[in-house]
């Protein structure tokens, strides 16, 4: 299928690690198929949706955005707050979390962020420590550095850093510890300010496949038995989008009941459901959600 041009959005995305893994579940999960015909090409199209993909650094992916070369990016809110806000948040799409925190040597004995005062802390993300630091009236010095941060302690660079975590085993690895947690973030939907119409109505199409895949997570749609003497109860149980859907079943006296419940409560639903008499519960996986 031939894409028309005026319509086709680019999107600049991470080109490895989480976050990349992250947002081509997510594509699959929309049913935006990459044409990889041409594996190592850093740009992709789409097949059948006005959408090509360019792979880049994370921390290129903002002022790429904001500079036109994408029209849209998929970036972590770090590299967003760090590189500048020219580019638009659309979205927060709530994944690849991860936070940014200040760490110190494992032996050092921390009291507080007086700590910090006249050390120096090696980071790759100097413009979010400098606002945090000046807004605690810590003097420290920046010492950028570019990948690898958490070794810098270890070989005399720094005397502690600032860093992603997300599991903390990087840290534990290096002998460092968290002390201080500057901000979190997540996976942004980014766009360029001059988005023409046309590309804007692609961008509209994405943001709704992406809405019906994240509304679906973490919901099972339940069908049961109930009696009909406890219809009501088992039907405040189940709020479902709006209201369960109830049908009377041949068996006098018994009904269909039909609804969508949140993984989190499931456990503790589906028990109270047998207590209340539902029989025959059959619980299915909802892959999309349409609101």
């Amino acid at each position: 299928m031939n894409q028309q041009p005026d319509k086709m959005l680019r999107i600049a995305v991470q080109s490895k690690g989480r976050l990349n893994e992250d947002t081509m579940v997510l594509f699959e999960e929309a049913g935006i198929q990459l044409n990889k015909a041409k594996q190592r090409t850093l740009l992709l199209a789409a097949i059948d949706f006005p959408v090509e993909v360019l792979f880049l650094r994370d921390d290129d992916i903002p002022q790429s955005v904001a500079n036109g070369v994408a029209d849209v990016g998929i970036v972590g809110e770090n590299e967003y707050v760090e590189k500048g806000k020219e580019a638009v948040l659309v979205k927060r799409l709530g994944f690849s979390k991860c936070r940014l925190s200040l760490a110190i040597p494992k032996d050092e004995e921390y009291q507080g962020i007086e700590w910090f005062e006249g050390k120096t802390i090696a980071t790759s993300y100097p413009l979010i420590l400098s606002d945090f630091l000046q807004k605690n009236k810590i003097k420290a010095e920046a010492h950028v550095i570019s990948g690898s941060v958490e070794i810098a302690p270890g070989i005399g660079l720094a005397d502690a850093i600032f860093d992603i975590v997300s599991s903390g085993s990087t840290l534990v690895s290096n002998r460092l510890k968290e002390v201080e947690v500057v901000m979190k973030s997540e996976a942004l939907l980014i766009a360029n300010q001059g988005l023409t119409a046309a590309k804007q109505k692609t961008l509209d199409e994405l943001l709704f496949r992406f809405a019906a895949v994240q509304e679906a997570a973490g919901k099972k749609y339940v069908l049961l038995n109930a009696p009909k003497d406890q219809l009501d109860a088992i039907c405040q149980l189940l709020p479902g989008v709006k209201s369960p859907t109830v049908t009377p079943l041949a068996d006098e006296g018994w009904f269909s009941v039909q609804s969508v419940i949140t993984e989190r409560h499931f456990w503790e639903i589906i028990g109270k459901l047998k207590i209340l008499g539902a029989e025959g519960i059959l619980v299915i996986p909802i892959e999309k959600m349409i609101l």
